[in-house]
């Protein structure tokens, strides 16, 4: 497994996030090639993808990292492995790869979301560390 972070767009990288997006929600609204040639060129959004032995994308993750007034905040999006795969080590291989990355950039501290039914995400999440918060998450839909 080879985990890299994308600095520049190739059509390759975009068929890849193609297929793993609606993978992780079949609602997703899939993004443009301009949109992501700018999330890849955005000196904040850093994405990371796991490659089989033979250069085949298996999963994708996103790390943002965007100043506030309280500091310097990372947050991981956007975190989706191959049906096909899972259970491989991909998942697991992305998220140490954007830890050490973040911890690179000074993060003390890294948040994420997932769903409830992702039963063996949220179980990963747990077994590398991340501490399950009692917080409400607000969505606003104008």
């Amino acid at each position: 497994m080879k985990i890299s972070e994308i600095k520049e767009y190739d059509e390759r990288i975009f068929r890849a996030v193609l297929n793993l997006l609606p993978q992780l929600d079949p609602s997703v609204v899939l993004p443009s090639a301009d949109l992501m040639r700018s999330i890849i060129e955005n000196r904040d959004t850093f994405l990371f993808v796991a490659e089989d032995e033979g250069g085949i994308i298996r999963g994708i993750l996103t790390l943002v990292r965007y100043d506030i007034p309280t500091g310097t905040k990372f947050w991981i999006e956007d975190v989706v492995v191959d049906e096909s795969q899972r259970g491989k080590g991909y998942g697991k291989g992305l998220m140490l790869h954007a830890i050490r990355y973040a911890g690179s950039l000074g993060a003390r501290k890294i948040d994420l979301t997932s769903r409830p039914e992702r039963t063996a995400a949220n179980r990963l999440y747990q077994d590398l560390g991340f501490i399950k918060r009692e917080t409400n998450f607000y969505r606003y839909l104008p």
